[in-house]
């Protein structure tokens, strides 16, 4: 009888859960939307309209980074420095950011609250979930921050030493939440093609976020338990989770072979690559295959992109960072386990095998839950946005992808969209960023009620 009773108390929580952590998100970017319709917000002779501030607050919260005007000129001090709050706690989560208030004031938490904290993580365990939380933070601060002094090895002397500073900080949370926001120019990091440092510097930053932070937290764990017990790399490497490994494999996998596709693609295209030099047209295309990942900063124009590279574009996009981090996209664990377990039944295994370790079925079925539905949204998007704005399925599905995996690459588009394109565009942006988390609770949780009746099997033909 308790376990039963506890069952339901747990569902009920559970559906909170699944309301509370998208409303979160909504509730930021409505107050992130009157903020930035304050005079104070916008520069002078300037006007924000509702929904260029709408679009905005949007593209913060959800860490996107496509604009309707240009950060630099538009916004103001003030309204800068609202983007970067938003971006900030876009990148973290509302949840997260809130429960870190809770646990510094020494508030208990409730199981609900821990409940929802956890879901909001999509872990599968609340053991651990308040220290979890504070590592989270510190590692946020410790990334940030060590890519804010990178940044300002350039910034300050360029630009003065307050405002090589707020640059720095600026960038430095805009490239680790995967945002691809700046307030350099109208042309994101096109004027630092050249620069290996700035390009490097956000690359770390970039790759960082979109680890996910189960994998940073694997890694220091085994470095410091093999420092202590002198082990060598290879050990330190083996001794990671299976998560770890398959992160780290798919993650290296798709730069390196995105970079090599994109240098073939365009370092003869003079509208990106063509007149750069051999060492500058290998960092471009490491960093465009780095940024294609959820990132959103762009060092060549992306509407001279090659067609081959667009496709691929579309496809680095989709797969997006990994889980838990602040990424977006469908993430690399969810697209190895469709892939995989594809692999598997056309081999005739009865099981899916990643890192020498069985899939769950509930995993499998979570998994191409997710592919499929983001492939459809992704589809019906495209589809709205070639009828409403009549562009090409080329421009069209390049800005629905990068709404949807929160990467922010534009090719020349999103300022030229009508009423009615940029609310699918923000539409398509905040499903972008509480899609996976949603889903991953939706279809990681059993519903006593769809799963009363047992029905016979049926007979159908697939293939």
């Amino acid at each position: 009888m308790f376990g039963k009773k506890e069952e339901i108390t747990r569902h009920k929580i559970n559906m909170r859960a699944e309301q509370i952590i998208p409303a979160s998100f909504l509730l930021v970017i409505l107050i992130g939307t009157l903020l930035l319709m304050l005079p104070v917000a916008t520069a002078e002779g300037e006007h924000t309209s509702l929904l260029t501030a709408l679009f905005t607050s949007t593209t913060s919260v959800c860490v996107t980074g496509l604009v309707v005007v240009d950060t630099f000129a538009h916004w103001t001090l003030f309204g800068k420095i609202v983007i970067l709050v938003l971006i900030q706690l876009g990148g973290l989560g509302a949840v997260s950011v809130m429960s870190m208030i809770m646990l510094l004031l020494s508030r208990k938490f409730s199981l609900a609250e821990r409940n929802l904290l956890q879901d909001a993580f999509n872990l599968d365990s609340r053991r651990g979930l308040l220290t979890f939380l504070v590592r989270v933070f510190k590692a946020t601060a410790i990334v940030e921050g060590s890519g804010a002094i990178l940044y300002a090895v350039r910034f300050i002397p360029a630009h003065g030493a307050i405002k090589g500073i707020w640059y720095s900080v600026f960038h430095s949370v805009s490239a680790f939440c995967n945002a691809g926001i700046d307030i350099l120019g109208p042309d994101s990091l096109m004027k630092y093609n050249s620069d290996p440092f700035i390009m490097a510097v956000t690359m770390y930053l970039i790759i960082m976020g979109g680890l996910g932070f189960i994998v940073y937290f694997d890694i220091v764990d085994r470095v410091r338990e093999g420092r202590k017990s002198k082990f060598g790399f290879g050990r330190i490497i083996t001794r990671l989770s299976e998560h770890s490994r398959i992160v780290l494999k798919i993650t290296a996998v798709l730069i390196i072979g995105g970079a090599l596709f994109v240098f073939f693609a365009e370092k003869d295209n003079p509208g990106t690559m063509g007149g750069m030099s051999m060492f500058d047209k290998c960092f471009n295309s490491l960093f465009q295959s780095v940024t294609f990942r959820t990132a959103g900063f762009a060092t060549v124009p992306q509407e001279n992109l090659s067609g081959q590279s667009c496709v691929l574009g579309y496809i680095l996009m989709f797969i997006g960072g990994s889980p838990i981090g602040t990424a977006g996209g469908v993430k690399t664990v969810t697209f190895i386990i469709v892939m995989v377990n594809a692999v598997a039944f056309i081999r005739g295994r009865n099981e899916t095998i990643i890192a020498k370790r069985r899939v769950s079925e509930n995993m499998i079925r979570k998994a191409a839950a997710i592919i499929t539905v983001s492939l459809a949204t992704v589809i019906f998007m495209t589809v709205v946005i070639m009828a409403s704005e009549g562009l090409g399925m080329d421009d069209a599905a390049y800005e629905v992808v990068s709404a949807l995996a929160t990467v922010g690459l534009s090719r020349g588009v999103t300022g030229t969209l009508s009423s009615l394109g940029r609310v699918t565009i923000i539409i398509c942006m905040y499903l972008g960023r509480i899609g996976p988390i949603s889903m991953a609770i939706f279809f990681t949780r059993r519903r006593a009620e769809a799963n009363s009746i047992a029905y016979s099997e049926g007979h159908f033909f697939v293939g």
